[in-house]
């Protein structure tokens, strides 16, 4: 949630703010258009229609968590490997012991290195095996045009969450972040449902490679919301193709690297690394679970899902209306969001002290 310190309230639609090492912008509430493409490049939209949208984070975070799990195993195992073969050749050049007999000795009836082993998996396999149950029990966040609300269930059995449309929080954030690739520029959408009667909030956290790509899709589903189905593109990329996390995107990454880099650089810094933390095993199990089919929605979200007569449709509010219109006419004047809000801030900003003055 927003500094209260800073804003003395909760935050809307222009908010800007660091914290972290990251760059805070809020695209809502009052969801205002953002002047971007509206595009969802990760199949995030799971089920849509003339009355509600789907909306679940694709698995493709979940291949850099297996294949950091899967690296720290191997790369301790091979620690060991080669220690014991280090103290092979030097017992074989001391005394004449077999290097390979003297290995393993030191490796199979080595107990502290099996039980190390073992805590390992399961300190890595536990959180590992939760995530992917949660990603898989947990039902997606639905989008009820008609009613202009959006539904979240927490867990099994806890009451359904629904929060009004322009109550939704939005923000986009840029920083830094350490992949299995390199370090890279990362920015991620933040989608913020607060609970009216206790103040918390629970955040839905998607990752993307590039700041517009995290406003595109936050677009996608306000498009949704305001235009109706129709105004949501058909994303562009399959399974198949090179979203992150896929097969395709691994090999697409290896071919980038082996044309910027050397050789012997490629065959280190790539090939060994990889190998090492599973090869394209995280992506197929990522692309696995992403495959799932969620959780069933609770009854009382079914009802609420289905259609309402057309005079019963939740209308937008005139505040939204009305700033949705200053937004496309700035946009017209070739003014972009951040130049709109820097103008209105500064505008609301300098209104009171006029009014004092007068």
């Amino acid at each position: 949630m927003m500094d209260e310190a800073k804003y003395n309230r909760l935050p809307h639609a222009g908010d800007f703010e660091k914290k972290q090492g990251a760059e805070v912008l809020y695209l809502a509430p009052r969801p205002l258009p953002t002047g971007v493409n509206a595009f969802s490049g990760q199949r995030m939209h799971k089920e849509i229609n003339g009355v509600f949208l789907d909306f679940a984070p694709s698995a493709g975070g979940l291949e850099f968590a297996v294949r950091v799990s899967v690296g720290s195993i191997v790369n301790i195992f091979v620690l060991f490997f080669l220690s014991g073969l280090g103290l092979g050749f030097f017992e074989y050049f001391n005394s004449g012991e077999p290097v390979l007999g003297f290995l393993i000795n030191f490796i199979i009836p080595n107990y502290y290195l099996w039980g190390f082993l073992v805590l390992l998996i399961l300190m890595a396999g536990i959180p590992l095996t939760k995530t992917i149950l949660e990603v898989i029990n947990e039902p997606p966040v639905r989008f009820n045009r008609q009613r202009r609300e959006v539904a979240y269930v927490p867990k099994k059995g806890q009451p359904p969450l629904i929060v009004p449309w322009e109550e939704v929080i939005a923000c986009v954030t840029v920083g830094s972040v350490v992949t299995e690739y390199a370090v890279m520029p990362s920015a991620s959408l933040m989608i913020g449902l607060r609970n009216s009667s206790s103040g918390a909030v629970a955040w839905l956290t998607i990752p993307t490679g590039h700041l517009s790509l995290a406003v595109s899709e936050w677009e996608a589903l306000r498009v949704y919301m305001e235009e109706g189905p129709e105004a949501v593109p058909v994303t562009l990329l399959t399974d198949e193709e090179f979203q992150e996390g896929t097969v395709a995107y691994f090999h697409m990454c290896r071919e980038v690297y082996r044309e910027m880099h050397a050789w012997p650089v490629y065959a280190f810094g790539f090939l060994t690394i990889q190998f090492c933390s599973g090869w394209t095993l995280p992506c197929r199990l990522a692309q696995w679970v992403g495959n799932q089919p969620k959780a069933a929605f609770p009854d009382s979200i079914v009802e609420w899902s289905k259609p309402i007569p057309a005079e019963q449709h939740a209308q937008p509010s005139p505040e939204l209306l009305q700033q949705s219109a200053e937004v496309r006419e700035a946009f017209s004047q070739g003014l972009n969001l951040l130049e709109f809000y820097n103008i209105k801030f500064s505008q609301d900003k300098a209104a009171p002290d006029n009014e004092l003055g007068q």
